[in-house]
């Protein structure tokens, strides 16, 4: 009879056990693969904040929205709040190593002021930024998500104050330029995406890039089968995010479709960004990090 509650108390403990194992196997497991269609959504979240002008509450949202984004991803993120020629700059940065990055990725998520590409009164208002902005900032995300824990250090970096160029009182790329100018260490790499989403996508050779790393990365994608959204011949010469790097005799590339009609204009909205092309671009970085461990 002294056994009986010994008994009872094994068999508790061993369907608590096994309660335990059922939860974890019915949990759902980490994302270990790009997702075009949770990039689209990042896409839809960023342009229903509104136009994200440095200075605007959808601005500051955007950058909370992030920062949270990443940390429940498992990520660390720092604030780097400054300025560049008396222009204010919020970089965000998502690191989960102390080590040296020896990649480091990027893109902006600002959005430009005003659409001076279109006519008539439109002209002074701002941009929606769904492919200039949006999409950038969309692929990183969920890169931060996907990856694996044990790829090479890695950093991601949200760029503000990109598109201000042209305007008075403006500059392009001030964001950037004021987070290359802190660099303390320098990367192996830098990759900058940025309007990565057109539904139509066309990812030519960007002159001033790598072309180490811009055979590297094209390589990987035509292995993937994305040989007609990423095509080895040269077209454009950029002044873009990755400039200050290459300044610094870092190597950078561009990934960029500027042959995109609504550049600069009111009609730079969601429905111009496709999941697929999100996908492409995500799976093709996905892959090329990996093979870097």
């Amino acid at each position: 009879m002294k056994r009986k509650p010994f008994l009872w108390l094994l068999l508790v403990g061993l369907v608590a056990l096994g309660g335990l194992s059922l939860a974890r196997w019915l949990r759902p497991a980490a994302p270990r693969a790009f997702d075009g269609q949770r990039a689209y959504a990042d896409v839809l979240y960023q342009v229903n904040l509104g136009p994200r002008v440095p200075g605007s509450p959808a601005h500051a949202r955007a950058v909370e929205w992030m920062r949270a984004e990443l940390e429940s991803a498992g990520w660390q993120v720092a604030l780097q709040e400054t300025e560049w020629n008396g222009r204010p700059v919020r970089n965000l940065l998502a690191y989960r190593s102390d080590e040296p990055p020896v990649l480091l990725l990027g893109a902006h998520y600002d959005s430009r002021p005003v659409a001076d590409r279109d006519p008539g009164p439109e002209s002074s208002l701002p941009v929606p930024g769904a492919n200039d902005g949006a999409s950038g900032v969309a692929v990183l995300l969920e890169l931060a998500r996907s990856l694996p824990p044990d790829v090479v250090p890695l950093w991601l970096v949200f760029f503000d104050a990109e598109d201000g160029g042209g305007l008075p009182g403006g500059e392009w790329i001030a964001g950037s330029r004021a987070f290359a100018a802190s660099l303390d260490v320098a990367p192996q790499a830098v990759v900058i995406v940025d309007m990565v989403g057109d539904a139509d996508l066309n990812l030519y050779y960007e002159h001033n890039s790598d072309p180490v790393l811009r055979a590297e990365i094209w390589s990987q994608a035509a292995a993937l089968g994305y040989e007609q959204q990423f095509i080895p011949e040269r077209k454009y010469s950029m002044l873009d995010d990755h400039t200050p790097f290459l300044e610094l005799g870092i190597p950078a590339v561009l990934l960029i479709d500027f042959d995109y009609p609504y550049w600069h204009t009111r009609a730079d909205t969601a429905d111009k960004v496709s999941a697929e092309s999100l996908q492409a671009v995500g799976d093709t970085l996905w892959h090329w990090i990996a093979s870097r461990r």
